[in-house]
């Protein structure tokens, strides 16, 4: 397994992964009645090949195979930026689904560099990647500058929350994100593991 950065091309294996991040009831949320799961997913494609979209592949590191596919994938970015970045997701979504999103609530902050997805392919899983990929956005984080890191993670998914608190993420407050009640982590940086 390799830890790279992101290239444009692999935008679609990307996108899928960070749709499983999400989980798809989030996705449907965002797109609203009368539209598919592979509508959300060409336009998250989409966003992941643009330059300046908090989903794209400048913000994204992947963990290739063997075989060079996408096991894993970590996207991040600074929480200063997340309503500019955010901006291609609102234009996109009202375009194809013709929902407003512009009254979501902001996962992250300034100050706080935000691990916005974190996911690997069911078939790689059980392997460290999701670690590994985590680690490296917090020495990425690091190196820019930032002391907090922080992410969300839905309630219900008790395994995810087990993998950061094991890293040293603590809990900071309740959100509710993609219609999901979510708590928020967050990490200081030390990065002596």
């Amino acid at each position: 397994m390799k830890i790279t950065k992101a290239e444009k091309r692999l935008a679609p294996e990307i996108a899928r992964l960070i749709m499983l991040a999400m989980n798809y009831d989030c996705c449907r949320n965002f797109t609203g009645e009368g539209h598919t799961l592979d509508e959300f997913e060409s336009i998250m494609t989409q966003l992941v090949g643009e330059d300046n979209s908090q989903y794209s592949y400048r913000n994204t590191l992947v963990a290739l195979d063997d075989n060079g596919k996408v096991a894993g994938i970590c996207v991040g970015y600074d929480g200063a930026r997340l309503h500019e970045l955010r901006e291609a997701f609102l234009k996109v979504t009202r375009e194809a689904f013709g929902v407003d999103h512009s009254k979501m609530g902001d996962e992250t902050a300034p100050g706080e560099f935000y691990i916005d997805s974190l996911a690997v392919r069911p078939d790689c899983q059980h392997h460290g990647i999701a670690t590994a990929l985590l680690k490296e956005m917090l020495h990425k984080a690091s190196e820019k500058g930032f002391r907090r890191v922080g992410l969300l993670v839905d309630k219900g998914n008790p395994k995810a929350e087990r993998l950061y608190t094991s890293l040293g993420f603590i809990y900071r407050n309740d959100t509710t994100w993609g219609g999901h009640p979510m708590k928020h982590l967050q990490y200081i940086t030390n990065f002596d593991f």
